[in-house]
């Protein structure tokens, strides 16, 4: 059974890339019905402009830090698995950015981009992430009365500031992007679920494995409930913003949300 995920005719319109149009469409007929993913993303191109700059942005930083601290996650076990070789690391990411490039020149071919969405977006995130960093630490703190204190806080302005951005552009694309969409089409297309079982799952399972992720591997920072519970629910909200608005939305927001929570309240 090919089931749609959460698809919507009434072409309701979204800021920053979000809006209609999304589910798990096999994209025949119709040129505009390319690329289709489970989510309400609207033009996948726009989004993928709109976050390039970010990309940009965080590999100059991490290069003029050295390579020390501010670096996310992803980074850190990337970093990991090419054995610390500055060079061979530098070639993966041009590797990177050539996918994207890539992608921009496919996607511009079958969607329009929107530049003027950029303001309106990076509004949006701006309220998501100082309400989302408010309510968060308020529930953590007053509510469930845990410390959502984060093992990299105190690692200087400059390092915060990088791996804020650098966790808002890979972590997005590796567990919403990547997993979460995955997911989706795996309990729709191969476990023939239904279309709202389906999206819960990705939902909850790739806010998990984003969770857990931080406490694994080489670079896993020691296992606290309270920071557990603090990235679940942050990646449970990464994935609502990221299905209904739109991956840029989501990426802009997770760097301003991390910058916020790591430098402001940090």
């Amino acid at each position: 059974m090919a089931t749609a995920v959460a698809r919507r005719k009434d072409g309701s319109s979204s800021s920053g890339g979000g809006g209609s149009g999304g589910g798990l469409a096999k994209g025949k007929g119709g040129g505009a019905g390319a690329l289709k993913l489970p989510t309400r993303e609207k033009s996948l191109l726009t989004s993928v402009l709109f976050v390039l700059p970010l990309m940009l942005a965080y590999q100059i930083g991490i290069l003029a830090s050295g390579f020390r601290n501010g670096v996310d996650y992803v980074t850190r076990l990337l970093f990991w698995v090419v054995g610390y070789q500055r060079n061979l690391y530098l070639l993966v990411n041009l590797g990177i950015l050539v996918l994207f490039v890539a992608a921009v020149l496919y996607l511009r071919k079958k969607q329009k981009l929107d530049l003027k969405r950029f303001p309106m977006m990076l509004v949006e995130s701006t309220v998501y992430a100082l309400l989302m960093g408010s309510f968060i630490l308020f529930l953590m703190s007053k509510v469930l009365h845990l410390s959502p204190r984060l093992a990299i806080a105190g690692s200087g302005a400059y390092d915060e500031l990088v791996m804020s951005i650098g966790a808002g552009v890979h972590e997005e694309l590796v567990f919403r992007m990547g997993l979460m969409v995955g997911l989706a089409w795996l309990g729709a297309r191969v476990f023939k679920l239904k279309s709202g079982a389906a999206l819960a799952g990705a939902f909850l399972v790739s806010s998990v494995l984003f969770s857990a992720a931080h406490h694994i591997g080489p670079f896993g920072e020691p296992f606290k409930f309270g920071v557990f519970t603090y990235r679940l629910l942050s990646g449970l909200v990464f994935a609502t913003i990221f299905y209904y608005r739109s991956f840029a939305t989501a990426v802009y927001t997770h760097a301003l949300y991390d910058i916020y929570v790591l430098l402001v309240r940090g």
